[in-house]
């Protein structure tokens, strides 16, 4: 049975996609079967992957609304070497579409049950939002984990989506806990960094993983070549990262 995972924040430009790519890349470095599962309509996780978004037959727009399936429309990264449910544009429309639909905050869950058996993690890229997509990947995950920067708006932005987190968790989804959070973007060099950094393991404690992901300019250049940044360059310090993330990560799994 796959462990679902949804990377996710409210604020946007905090390395959401950049998280979900190589944390998926790092997996299947450690012999995991992964999905990545694009639900941003802008496609940048499908693009960085190595999957042309312009192209796709199938992609998560007509998962979602039920006219086609997760076997049919998924696509392999060849050097992330991990399964992609692709999206695009379209997938904006789906916001509109669904509204009519049953069950629409659980059409994400119901197409992953699926093809279950198949992975080990499933990774869910969720908009910068609290939208009808979010929502349907926060009802279809185990469990979310909050890539953040070391910031002062960071903290205010995280406080409301522990709160929408908690609310998901009542009313929707039972299973859904918060699985930790990650420092991204780290510049040791800066004292609010160091002092942000101090506050979420005081507030958090165990909820904040170990590893940190440093500001690496390796891992920003991988995606406008099409390639995870874990396989771009993966002596580079931020690829080193994700893959101790990917360790950690399954070990943390493994306890839970």
């Amino acid at each position: 049975m796959a462990k679902i995972f949804c990377v996710a924040n409210q604020k946007g430009g905090v390395g959401k996609t950049t998280t979900t790519v190589n944390l998926a890349a790092g997996l299947a470095k450690l012999n995991q079967r992964v999905l990545l599962v694009d639900l941003d309509p802008q496609g940048n996780a499908t693009m960085g992957a190595g999957i042309n978004k312009a192209g796709l037959s199938a992609s998560t727009y007509e998962v979602m609304l039920g006219t086609s399936d997760v076997a049919t429309a998924r696509q392999r990264s060849e050097p992330g070497q991990f399964d992609v449910l692709p999206s695009n544009r379209e997938l904006a429309g789906a916001e509109v579409e669904m509204v009519e639909l049953d069950n629409r905050e659980r059409r994400l869950k119901d197409a992953l049950a699926l093809v279950d058996k198949e992975y080990d993690f499933v990774l869910i890229d969720c908009p910068p939002a609290l939208s009808m997509l979010t929502l349907n990947g926060l009802c279809a995950a185990h469990g979310v984990i909050i890539p953040m920067q070391c910031e002062y708006y960071a903290l205010e932005g995280l406080s409301d989506l522990v709160n929408t987190i908690k609310k998901v968790h009542a009313n929707l989804n039972p299973d859904l806990k918060i699985i930790g959070l990650l420092r991204v973007m780290f510049d040791p060099r800066m004292t609010l960094s160091q002092q942000v950094s101090a506050q979420l393991e005081q507030h958090f404690g165990d909820k904040v993983f170990k590893t940190i992901i440093p500001r690496n300019v390796r891992l920003a250049e991988a995606p406008s070549y099409g390639v995870p940044g874990v396989t771009f360059d993966p002596s580079s310090k931020g690829a080193q990262a994700y893959i101790a993330f990917g360790a950690e990560m399954v070990k943390r799994i493994k306890k839970m």
